[in-house]
């Protein structure tokens, strides 16, 4: 049985974006109003966080949604890079979060206030449960589609789960230490936008990778000589070079035959390697063979 399409793959991943988007909603106005609630300003940095998450996996299923269209005159090679944009933008995102909310936890260390109330423990408790568990399906399917955007929404979750065990930190210091301690609140939330901020340089720096057509690796280069080696005919292979767009991959490939074989059958040849390659990898889209000669390869 062969792996689903890309197309399928895709249709799976944006699926999970809209659902974590959907759970971001909830997560967000629960934080939020605990935090106002509660006193917590690491609660509601927190919430706000969350709130850009909303964003994050929204943007994540447009390009995934995008990524999924065919090709067309305008784009001949398909809508893949929309996958990789939306990558990017979420890496932006979450630098740019962890800026602002580190600005406003300075602010709020400088301002004398009231120690947090001991029910925002129990919601910051939940919140990394489901965040955690969230992280953890988001990141296995985007390993098996071998999407960015869906590993850069599995890091907002993951970075998400780590601000709300920051504020739950910060705010078991305020509570435990009492009077003198209630910054520690807000400590809390300045430790979670050095996260955050980790977070996005880890998402945005492959996303640009991608985006720059940056080689793939040794591992896909070895599956591609691999099949095309199998064809019969071909006596060895030059140049393989590797591009991802989006989901899928795209080949350059030369081959070597008998130097006196008809063009025909040289034209036969090529295509063989192209179905045995995109046979063993569905995510390859497309290869591209040049044929050259064996014979003027030994001179």
């Amino acid at each position: 049985m062969h792996p689903a399409s890309p197309n399928a793959r895709l249709a799976s991943g944006t699926r999970l974006a809209l659902i974590g988007a959907i759970v971001n909603v909830v997560l967000a106005m629960v934080k939020i109003a605990s935090g106002i609630l509660g006193n917590s300003y690491a609660l509601i940095a927190d919430g706000v966080e969350s709130t850009l998450d909303i964003f994050g996996s929204l943007l994540v299923w447009a390009g995934l949604r995008l990524a999924a269209l065919p090709p067309d005159d305008t784009h001949p090679y398909g809508h893949g890079k929309a996958e990789t944009l939306a990558a990017i933008a979420v890496g932006v995102l979450l630098l740019g979060t962890s800026v602002l909310l580190a600005i406003q936890s300075i602010r709020e260390i400088l301002t004398p206030h009231h120690a947090p109330a001991p029910f925002t423990l129990a919601i910051l408790v939940g919140v990394i449960i489901i965040k955690e568990l969230l992280f953890r399906k988001v990141l296995r399917h985007s390993n098996e589609l071998g999407s960015m955007a869906l590993e850069s929404d599995a890091w907002h979750h993951r970075s998400d789960a780590i601000t709300s065990v920051a504020a739950f930190l910060g705010i078991t210091v305020a509570l435990v230490g009492g009077p003198g301690f209630e910054a520690a609140d807000d400590y809390g939330a300045l430790i979670a936008c050095a996260v955050i901020a980790f977070n996005g340089i880890r998402v945005l720096g492959p996303a640009l990778n991608e985006a720059m057509d940056t080689d793939p690796g040794t591992h896909i280069h070895d599956a591609v000589r691999t099949a095309a080696a199998t064809v019969a005919g071909v006596e060895g292979i030059e140049k393989c070079k590797i591009r991802k767009m989006g989901v899928e991959f795209y080949v350059d490939l030369h081959v070597f035959v008998q130097g006196d074989l008809p063009v025909r059958d040289g034209h036969t040849i090529a295509h063989a390697v192209k179905d045995a390659i995109r046979e063993r990898m569905p995510s390859v889209a497309d290869v591209l063979v040049h044929i050259e000669p064996f014979i003027d390869a030994q001179h």
